[in-house]
Order: C-alpha cells, then structure tokens, then sequence
C-alpha cells in the first residue's frame, strides 16, 4: 500500500466513508473482496481519502486493512481508519482499540468523539471534563506515533444548540491536541443548510480550527448542506458513494463533488476524473448489489432524459436550454423519450439518437408521432422499450410494414397442474423462416420460459447469431383502467447479447399474449443488431 503520491491538493479534502457509514444501509453486506474492489473505484475517481472501516472491531476491517497493504497501491487516495477516543479511566497506550487503529497500518486515522453533554453523560457514563481528556490524549498519542488525525466530533450541531461552549470545548481540544481537522457531524440529519452555514461560520471564528462537514439525509439534505458547509469556511467534506448509509442515508459524493468542479470552479479531483463519474457510480451499485438510482443526480439513467415534446423542441436548437450541464462532462448521455407526451421534435431526435435519419420528413415524422400515440393509448410504453420503438421506426421508415425475419403460423402455451402439487409447462411455436416451415416444443419454468426456449428452438438452426441472446429480465404490469382477470396486461423484456442490451414491450388482455409480443420483438431486435438482414 502506497502513499498516493499523486493525491489532490491538501487544501480542500474530499472524504469518502463508504466502506463504513455507507455499508451501514440496510441491504449492503460487504465482503473484504467487495471492500477491496470499491476502494479500487474510489482511487481511479481520485478522492483524496478512503475510509476503510474501524480495525478491531470486527475481523472483517481488520482483515481489509491487513490485505489493503499488500494489494492496494493507491494512487490518489489515501488509507483511514476510523475508531473511537480512549475509554474513559485508561490511558491511551492501554486501550486496545486504539492500539488496533496503529496497528491497521492507516496512515491517517479518524477519531469520533461525543460532543453533544447528554451523550457524553447518558452514553459514555462520564464526565465532561473527562471527555475532553479522552479526546486530547488520543489524538497526542495517535500524532505522536506518526499518524494524521481527524476528530469527528459526533451529534455536533444537536450538542452545540444543547450547550454551545461545550460544544466548542470539545473543537478547542482536538485541534490543540494537534487534529488536522475537526469534523462537526449532523448525526441525526436533522439540519438545514440556513442553519449549517450559520454554525459552521461561528465554531470557525470562535476556534480558528479547520473544519469539515458530515451531513445525513433525514431530512433530503445532505448534499445543500454539506455545500452550506463549504460556503461557511469548511474544507473537508465527508461523503458515501450514490449517498448510501444508516437510515436515509449520507451526502452523496458524486452531486457534492460534482457542484465542487462544475458549480464552484473548485478542483477537487484529479484531471480527467470527473468524466468517469457515472461509470465508478454504477461500478459501486453492482459491487454492492443494488440497482443504480435511475434519478440520481448526474449519474442516474434518466439525469438527462427528456419527455415532453416542448423540451424536445428547445433541445433541438440547442441542448443547453434544457440542460444545466453537458452531460459529458461527468460521463453520463443525454437520451429523448418517446411517448404520448412527444411531437414531432422528440422522435426526430430519438431517430437521430438511434442512428437513424428522418431527414426532416414532416410526413413520415407525424406519422410516427401518431402511431406512438394511438399505441401508448392502448397501453405501451416507448421511454422504457427503446429496441420496440426503434422497431416502430424502421417500419413506418420503410413504407409501413415491418420486415421480418420469419413468419408466425401459430402459438400456444400449456400450464399443466398435476395430482402431486407440481407444475408442467410446455410451448408450441410454428412458424416459417426462408422458405421452410418449423414446428418446435419446449419446457420451462413458466409459461413465458417454455415460449421463449421453443421461439428460440425454432429459430437457432437457421439463424446461429440468436444462440448469444439472454433474456435478462421480466417485468409485468396490469394497466389503470381495467378490472380484475380482464385488465390490460403491459409486458417488458429485457434481453442481452456480449455487446449490450435491449428493452421491448408487449400489451394485450392476458400476459401470455403480451409476453410473446415482447419475446417477437426482443428477438427481431436481437437478429437486426447481428447484422442479418430481414427476408422480404
């Protein structure tokens, strides 16, 4: 483990504590690999700091600290290790957590200490004159054995509404100790930034301590006032990756550090790096088993995604009128939705987006417009299902009607109950492909698995191309408006090959039907990607 020898300028600090506040989210249960492979993406981001976890308290951090050394060689970011003041009545030297915290090998160690006079009393069972002596040696201990120390100052603001000269006490104390920066931590989430701004501004003029900011998201605004922070004077910021941590969460580094370069004009990142932001975004959710938030900020699949045909409309002249950056800038694209809500402008785009030149036909194009939304009205959705409409497209594009790959004669689908409780199911698909005719008969798990294997039967002797495809997921929605056994059924299937994947979309009054329009056009999609051309 390296020293990070092309770390960001130490004025300004960008924190991260993924690996611990953030692994507190419900649903994240991070393995040492898991650890090591996040600690990975948040260097190649290039932030300044990497909080790994608290060594010695669970084997887990332990063993990540242990195997950092060996197989990390951080190239910007450096190595904390987070842990707690000495227990009240022993010294330093004695205390085997902060005996754990050296022995991590970390060369920078955060400590967390109450600053709050109800938590020191009620949690801590002591004094608080002696919490500051708890505070003071530690931190004097951890310097004096080489190591940078940061003081998180825990349930700050609630401690400094409680008893303010406390709460400054304890600031005065870790910054004389010799603490690189005091951290005042919003530990319940309960601030706004009006009153962030307002205490950072004071504990900073009454302390001349430098400062950092640890905000959660209880109340949505973690983020505005994590920056309120930074306006006020502070100059570490403490964030999660994609905002995760206990309860609602943490600031989310990606919107903090984005607003840093893009808003302020303030470097904070390696060069380059911000360009990477969506894709070490998304490299963290699927570490950690999540899917990526669709409308997170900058990062999310829909950040720069555009319904209306009035917005469409504007974007077409120019992108900015819609759009508060390029989107670009941090690695994410901009992509036009089509559905009822688009005119003319939005499929343009969309055909544009999708390698296809409409060529300012206003014929063609309104065409288009009213075909999308005589179907949207039956129930499909296009801004979910790009590889359908791009089908819809090629077709109204080509004179009307779709060029296929192979002809249906029929199909059907059997769910057998038998007398043990077990379930059979079996698909018949016939069809006619270059000129011969194929019947073909699978099982599966479901009726919709048994369609997809005999399509797949079917079609895999004449074109060996499909024997890639995987259907990758299944979603099914009974549509408003319908009652009961005799609703609308919409059906999206998600297929893939090795080079990416496609969404379609099916409607009809039962999900078999519905499920085989989705299935016909996923595989349609799937031989026009290969190159294969359709038979007339």
């Amino acid at each position: 483990m390296t020293d990070a020898p092309d770390a960001p300028d130490d004025s300004f600090h960008v924190f991260d504590t993924t690996l611990r506040d953030g692994a507190q989210r419900e649903g994240i249960n991070l393995t040492v690999a898991d650890k090591l492979t996040i600690a990975r993406h948040l260097d190649d981001f290039g932030v300044g700091f990497i909080e790994g976890g608290w060594p010695g308290a669970n084997p887990r951090d332990t063993e990540f600290f242990q195997r950092a050394r060996t197989e990390i060689d951080f190239r910007h970011a450096r190595l904390v290790a987070f842990g707690a003041t000495r227990k009240p009545g022993i010294r330093a030297e004695n205390d085997p957590q902060v005996a754990a915290l050296l022995d991590s090998g970390a060369p920078v160690i955060t400590v967390v200490a109450k600053a709050h006079d109800r938590h020191v009393e009620l949690a801590l069972r002591t004094t608080l004159d002696e919490n500051l002596a708890m505070v003071r040696d530690t931190v004097r201990h951890l310097r004096e054995h080489g190591r940078r120390v940061f003081v998180d100052c825990e349930h700050f603001f609630d401690g400094y509404r409680a008893d303010p000269e406390y709460a400054l006490r304890v600031v005065r104390t870790a910054h004389e100790a010799g603490a690189d920066v005091v951290v005042l931590c919003d530990t319940n989430g309960g601030m706004l930034p009006a009153q962030v701004g307002e205490v950072v501004r004071a504990v900073r003029e009454a302390t001349g301590a430098r400062l950092g900011i640890h905000a959660q998201d209880d109340t949505g605004c973690a983020v505005a006032n994590t920056l309120a922070a930074v306006d006020a004077g502070a100059t570490h910021v403490q964030c999660t990756a994609n905002g995760y941590g206990e309860r609602v969460g943490n600031a989310n580094l990606f919107p903090v550090v984005a607003a840093l370069e893009l808003k302020y004009g303030r470097s904070v990142l390696p060069s380059g790096a911000l360009a990477e932001m969506t894709r070490i975004s998304h490299a963290i959710a699927e570490v950690v088993n999540l899917t990526p938030a669709t409308h997170q900020p900058y990062v999310g699949l829909s950040a720069f995604a555009h319904k209306a045909g009035l917005h469409a409309s504007a974007i077409k002249v120019d992108p900015d009128l819609y759009q508060h950056i390029d989107p670009e800038r941090v690695g994410n694209t901009m992509r036009m939705l089509v559905s009822d809500m688009a005119g003319r402008a939005s499929v343009e785009l969309k055909g544009k987006e999708l390698g296809i030149d409409l060529g300012g036909d206003r014929e063609l194009i309104g065409r288009i417009v009213e075909r999308v939304k005589e179907r949207e009205l039956k129930g499909y959705t296009y801004e979910a299902a790009d590889a359908s409409f791009e089908l819809l497209l090629r077709a109204e594009a080509e004179g009307g009607t779709p060029r296929r790959y192979y002809r249906v004669e029929s199909w059907r689908a059997i769910t057998e109950d038998r007398p043990d409780g077990t379930h059979a199911n079996e698909a018949t698909v016939k069809l006619w492909a270059k000129g011969e005719r194929i019947v073909a008969t699978a099982e599966g798990n479901g009726p919709v698995d048994a369609l997809d294997r005999a399509l797949r039967h079917a079609l895999e002797r004449i074109y060996p191309q499909l024997a890639g495809l995987r259907l990758t997921d299944y979603k099914v929605r009974i549509l408003e408006g319908s009652q009961g056994t005799g609703s609308t059924t919409r059906v999206l299937v998600s297929t893939s090959d090795e080079r990416g994947e496609w969404s379609t979309v099916g409607v009809a009054e039962n999900v078999i039907a519905a499920s085989w329009q989705a299935l016909d056009d996923a595989y349609a999609y799937g031989l026009r990607r290969a190159g294969v051309e359709p038979q007339e």
